[in-house]
């Protein structure tokens, strides 16, 4: 028996000594961390990332974590794609090592240092600093400057053994006891819902779940365990001791801690900057104040009087925050009453556990908590002043397709402007004393075509663009106007710039040359004999004519040739465009009786020139989609014909239709009804009809009384209006007959009825259930007795069609609007443009043809200093959109407009320096005018005025000077485009130093 007892007992002992030893291993791993500090420290050792030339596949972004949308490394691959296809590429990019890429893919979050805030820089030219932001934007820089009551109060709330040295090994993601008995409470709270469980998250956990789980938030046990994996690898990247980590988790906490969100200012981040936001305080004077409390008492100096009152009303706030941050909105938004009670306990606690001293938990206790956030009021800012930063903050928006300023501002970002600062700063003062009365006698704006002596400067608003190019791309320079408001008149609107837009009319025709010149150059004579263009057809006839007669066939010579073709300037011929019957004059009476070559006409920017060989544009587009269109024009049977009258028929009718809705759109049907009525005359019988058509069911009684109250001095019996009502009911004419009756349009009739039955219609759903009326209303034009009419619409939609064709190639060349105005006096600037897109003409002309991409941008460093750092810069690949040869004659003509035409003035601030310029000047006159019958001139509105002159200096540099005013005040003046041109000209003396010898010598020049 004893021999079976003692093996039993050995082996009881052995198992009671090895359940001892390993509870006593597990005890020791648990206080020291000891193993978990070997691995992870040994799978640091080989966690790296660089920064190297090119693309990158060895790198993996973020999910959607608040963090790392916050900072932009989440949308980095869809950044990546918009860049790319704005001509950016990417130069650097980081590269992980195999075993950084393992740990990501297996589902922990990217082990690096984190920085606690993002920055903004915007840099110019010269990578100096042109604006700055930074989120959260008051924080601690090191831990040292933490103040001690802070970290006291911190760590006995959250995490209080995180600073424990007595074990430097230490995990700082696990916290056993606080784990436990979260999970005990957890387990409770199964079974009572109401028991307050608290959370089992130490800070550097927490830290993970607020950075970069979805929402900030745990949305499973897996999720939690991956936040301490997390933490737990990122707590050993720098060894196994993990005590200046641990002091970093606390640092990082208190910059980075989520406190809900203010109308005006969005997400609030970390104490410093939620000390501001919630409770109105200056960051830096409430970390002195606190750095100078934590003594014991008056007798230390500490808590007397104001003073102390003051370190413990900031002692208590910043408490709030840190008990706050358990549910942010909760208590700073909607419990405000839960939170200082929760305070007013840690308070007494935290004296009781000797954390604070007893003075100064008396002096808080007896501190009112109240929230009170700082006025949102900003300082009134001058956008003269931050016209270039606007224009790339707006760039920056639209490359990025982010939706606000509050996005773009938290983004990791430097980026590298092309602005030149200096430049833009001296271009500016110019502008804005060109708008006094001194500066503008100063810059010589006084005199014939300019100013007139008792003209106001301040009324103008003008601009300046500068574009540099180097390395195949467009730089601007200088952006910059004296607009006191926050609007680019460079960019954001559609100006009638006059004549400038001969310059899109002069290579429009050339393309067109040297298009025909392509497809019939290689046929023999009797072939090209052989061609027969329409009559109206000009500038086949010519081209076919000029290479069978020139010696010199080639491209060049036939696009010399082109700007020596001659042109009447004269103004007496009325011609059929737009529409009607139109009339222009001449800027100079000398050019009525001059038969010009187009290169005089474009120099000395001469109307009717333009305007007749806008007129040869538009028919050869007509009948080069159309060539047939003469004999189908000239048949009145021919089916083509009904085929444009139904389009007329279709787009008058939905212009018409437009024009009511817009009237009429949210007004009840008795409103709708009282304005069709208002300023009208009508006749018994024309209300009747109006009366029953736009209410066929009206009631007599209501019908008799709007019949009496419009027309009051009419007798109108009671028979009568019986007689009128049974007669003209909607069923007892034709839509178009209503019309004529009530002389109101038919389709103004149609809609008022359609809109009383169907108030919320929206304007597609009336322009698809109105197609057969707006046939019907024009039923009158399909009538054979009509050809003429007919001819003329059918050639308004010919000619609109040609436009069409017109507006293609002007977008092709950077012409920002969607359409043109469909006549001829869109040669002359009817069709309306920005100086913005006319630079970039220019930028496409000098660089010979070569369209290089405009930017305020040359370079994009996102998350420097992380592994997803990616830096992009331009691609500096151009697209050739006009031939050498068709460049090299309008630079010429542009030389020629400087040399010997409209902005001859400029060649003499020129001098002898060498420069090469050249541009096209341009004076839009906009006028609203009303026209009776016979085209009589009924009223005038002068709308604006402008002067324009688009620029080229040298081989580099290229812009634009525009003035510009608006009704009330245009009707005052009387300027031309020699206001911009002595403009430039007072600027020359700061420009033309960049433009000699590569601006070398010139101190406001750019490195880059």
């Amino acid at each position: 028996m004893r021999r079976r007892l003692w093996p039993r007992l050995l082996l009881l002992v052995l198992l009671v000594s090895g359940v001892y030893f390993v509870c006593a291993a597990v005890s020791e791993e648990l206080a020291t961390s000891r193993l978990q500090a070997r691995y992870f420290a040994g799978r640091a050792k080989d966690i790296a990332f660089a920064v190297q030339d090119g693309p990158s596949d060895r790198i993996r972004f973020p999910e959607d974590g608040p963090y790392d949308l916050r900072f932009g490394y989440s949308r980095l691959p869809e950044f990546t794609e918009l860049l790319e296809a704005r001509g950016y590429r990417r130069e650097r990019q980081a590269r992980w090592s195999d075993q950084m890429l393992e740990l990501t893919d297996s589902g922990l979050f990217a082990p690096y240092h984190e920085k606690t805030h993002a920055r903004l820089d915007l840099l110019d030219c010269n990578d100096e600093a042109f604006n700055a932001t930074s989120a959260p934007s008051r924080t601690y820089g090191s831990f040292d400057q933490i103040p001690g009551l802070l970290v006291g109060a911190l760590l006995f709330i959250e995490n209080r053994d995180l600073l424990d040295p007595e074990f430097p090994t230490r995990n700082p993601a696990l916290d056993v006891r606080r784990f436990t008995r979260a999970a005990m409470d957890q387990g409770v709270r199964f079974f009572n819902d109401k028991h307050d469980a608290a959370g089992g998250s130490t800070l550097a956990t927490q830290i993970e779940k607020y950075r970069h789980s979805r929402a900030g938030r745990t949305s499973s046990p897996k999720e939690k365990l991956r936040q301490m994996a997390s933490a737990s690898m990122r707590a050993y990247l720098d060894g196994p001791n993990t005590v200046a980590a641990r002091q970093r988790i606390l640092l990082d906490y208190l910059n980075s801690v989520p406190l809900s969100a203010r109308a005006g200012l969005g997400e609030i981040n970390g104490l410093g900057d939620g000390l501001w936001a919630w409770y109105g305080q200056d960051f830096d004077e409430a970390n002195r104040l606190l750095a100078n409390a934590a003594g014991p008492g008056p007798g230390a100096g500490q808590g007397e009087g104001e003073l102390g009152e003051r370190q413990a009303k900031v002692f208590k706030e910043a408490l709030s925050l840190i008990i706050a941050q358990r549910g942010p909105s909760h208590f700073l938004r909607r419990n405000t009453a839960g939170l200082v009670a929760l305070t007013d306990s840690y308070l007494r606690l935290l004296s009781a556990a000797g954390a604070i001293p007893p003075w100064l938990r008396d002096a808080a206790l007896a501190q009112p908590l109240k929230l009170s956030p700082p006025s949102l009021d900003r300082p009134e800012i001058s956008f003269v002043s931050r016209k270039a930063l606007s224009g790339v903050r707006t760039d920056l928006l639209r490359y990025l397709d982010l939706d606000s300023s509050y996005e773009l501002d938290r983004l990791d970002l430097t980026a590298h402007s092309t602005i030149n600062t200096g430049l833009q700063r001296v271009v500016t003062e110019a502008l804005l004393k060109a708008g006094t009365r001194d500066g503008a006698h100063a810059f010589n704006m006084y005199g014939h075509n300019l100013l007139r002596e008792g003209d106001d400067p301040g009324k103008l608003a003008i601009s300046f663009t500068l574009y540099e190019k180097i390395d195949g791309a467009n730089l601007l320079r200088v952006q910059a106007d004296n607009l006191d408001l926050p609007f680019d008149l460079n960019r954001g609107a559609r100006l009638n710039l006059g004549s400038t837009a001969k310059l899109r009319t002069l290579v429009t025709y050339l393309e067109i040359i040297s298009e025909l010149h392509e497809k019939y150059a290689g046929m023999t004579p009797a072939e090209l004999r052989e061609v027969k263009p329409a009559k109206l057809d000009a500038l086949t006839q010519w081209v076919l004519n000029y290479l069978l007669t020139a010696s010199d066939k080639s491209r060049p010579a036939i696009l010399e040739a082109a700007m020596l073709r001659r042109y009447s300037g004269g103004a007496g011929e009325a011609f059929f465009t737009g529409g009607g019957l139109q009339t222009f004059t001449n800027f100079e009476r000398w050019e009525n009786t001059k038969i010009m070559p187009v290169r005089e006409g474009f120099e000395h920017s001469v109307n009717l020139v333009f305007i007749r060989l806008m007129r040869d544009i538009v028919r050869y587009e007509t009948y080069r989609l159309h060539p047939d269109a003469d004999e189908w024009l000239n048949n009145p049977a021919a089916p083509q014909r009904r085929a444009y009258l139904v389009r007329f028929a279709d787009k008058e009718g939905s212009d018409y239709l437009r024009a009511f809705y817009s009237k009429y759109r949210g007004k009840t049907h008795q409103e709708a009804l009282k304005r069709m009525l208002e300023n009208r005359h009508f006749s018994q019988v024309g209300l009747a009809v109006a009366l029953r058509s736009v209410e066929p069911d009206i009631d007599p009684a209501q019908f008799n009384k709007i019949m009496r109250a419009t027309l009051p001095r009419v007798g109108l019996t009671d028979d009568k209006l019986a007689t009128l009502y049974r007669k003209y009911g909607q069923t007892s004419f034709s839509l178009n007959d209503r019309g004529y009756l009530a002389r109101v349009h038919p389709l103004e009739l149609w809609l008022l009825d359609y809109l009383r039955q169907r108030p919320d219609a929206s304007l597609d759903e009336v322009l698809r259930d109105s197609t057969d009326q707006r046939q019907e209303v024009y039923a009158w034009l399909f009538k054979a007795r009509n050809p003429g009419g007919q001819t003329r619409r059918i050639r308004s939609q010919l000619e609109r069609q040609a436009f069409a064709e017109i507006a293609r190639r002007w977008q092709r060349l950077g012409y920002p609007f969607s359409g043109i105005t469909p006549s001829y006096a869109s040669a002359i600037g009817a069709a309306g443009d920005r100086p913005a897109a006319l630079a970039e003409l220019v930028g496409i002309i000098q660089g010979n043809g070569v369209r290089q991409q405009a930017t305020a941008l040359r370079s994009l460093e996102f998350a420097q200093g992380t592994p997803y750092a990616t830096d992009f810069g331009l691609a500096g690949q151009g697209k050739r959109l006009l031939s050498e040869d068709i460049s090299e004659v309008v630079r010429a003509a542009l030389v020629g407009v400087v040399n010997s035409g409209t902005a001859g003035s400029l060649k003499a601030a020129l001098g002898n320096s060498g420069i090469v310029a050249g541009g096209k000047t341009g004076t839009g006159d906009h006028r609203y005018e009303v026209y009776g019958p016979g085209g009589r001139l009924i009223s005038s509105r002068v709308v604006s005025r402008s002067a324009t002159f688009v620029f080229f200096l040298g081989d580099r540099y290229f812009g634009n000077v525009t003035a510009y005013v608006q009704e009330p005040y245009a009707a005052r003046y009387a300027f031309t485009s020699a206001l911009s041109v002595q403009l430039l000209k007072s600027l020359a003396p700061t420009i033309l130093p960049l433009v000699r010898d590569g601006g070398a010598r010139s101190p406001l020049a750019c490195r880059h």
